[in-house]
């Protein structure tokens, strides 16, 4: 059976880095696809009997961007397996990121015809009017501060979970920070008590056993993660019947380091039963690198006890 996953999002965001890694992931993959001929690609790969290939369309794509909800939609309806993950970022890193590799943005010609200023910041906001509808058809992953690395292995943690109907996304984060654009629902757990003011607690994250031992003893804690689990499996029924294919649930605290990464672990080992549950860890620049990679790439299993 035909797999496509189609790359789209903000200029900027990562979606070179997004093909590459499908590239090295053994799908065939084409860039900048004008718009006219997806439905013919996809149909030409179907015939040639492929089985994964990636397309990128944007903002550079020649053609009717706002007729792409419609033919994904079609091609879905016959029988066609597509996944769409959206890149995204906050504004201020993708205008320091176009500073830094000084790249004219795709849209500028265009707002410069319109009569518009054509900064960097006036092609963002122009763009995100125009991809706004695609952003509500898949995945969303916010790349605002992440490494090449942790994008790649989020990317392969999408396409190895295209097999199931939702994929519950648990994701840790700082608020210091900023909140992630990719969050469905949020919560925050700043009001439960910190490990980063005892000194031994402090270097460690939510993921080591003394850290989890700290919280996993204070009753607070657990009605936290206790009253987040009810919400969800209260509520997951209608987001499912809502025919998404993605609902990510961001847990946040002060520094992403302890008390959020910690509960995101638990809920995850909660819903492990929901079908392919994922789980991300925002300031994963504090943590390992190498370790956390791998513990990406993999499906999330269910912790042995609370203080694992």
């Amino acid at each position: 059976m035909l797999r496509v996953v189609f790359i789209t999002g903000i200029s900027g965001s990562g979606k070179s880095v997004a093909l590459r890694t499908l590239e090295d992931a053994g799908y065939n993959c084409v860039d900048n696809l004008p718009v006219r001929f997806l439905q013919e690609f996809v149909a030409a790969a179907r015939d040639e009997d492929q089985q994964r290939v990636a397309v990128s369309i944007d903002a550079r794509s020649s053609g009717d961007i706002a007729s792409l909800p419609r033919i994904i939609v079609a091609l879905r309806q016959m029988g066609t397996e597509i996944r769409v993950v959206f890149l995204d970022a906050d504004t201020n890193t993708l205008v320091t990121r176009y500073s830094e590799s000084r790249r004219r943005h795709p849209l500028t010609q265009k707002l410069y015809h319109q009569g518009v200023a054509p900064s960097v910041e006036a092609c963002i906001f122009s763009e995100r009017e125009l991809l706004g509808p695609l952003r509500e058809l898949g995945n969303v992953i916010d790349t605002t501060g992440l490494t090449p690395g942790q994008l790649r292995a989020w990317v392969r943690n999408v396409v190895h979970a295209d097999s199931h109907p939702l994929v519950l996304t648990f994701e840790s984060f700082a608020f210091k920070e900023g909140v992630p654009l990719d969050a469905d629902l949020m919560f925050d757990m700043r009001c439960l008590p910190n490990p980063h003011y005892d000194p031994l607690l402090r270097p460690l994250t939510g993921r080591d056993a003394p850290v989890a031992a700290y919280l996993a003893g204070i009753p607070v804690v657990q009605r936290m993660i206790d009253d987040i689990a009810g919400f969800i499996r209260t509520w997951l029924p209608q987001y499912m019947q809502d025919t998404r294919s993605y609902l990510t649930v961001a847990i946040g605290c002060t520094g992403g380091k302890h008390r959020s990464v910690y509960v995101v672990e638990q809920l995850a080992a909660l819903f492990a039963d929901q079908g392919q549950v994922l789980v991300r860890h925002r300031a994963q620049k504090q943590f390992d690198l190498h370790d956390q990679v791998a513990h990406d790439l993999v499906p999330h299993v269910p912790a042995r006890s609370a203080a694992r």
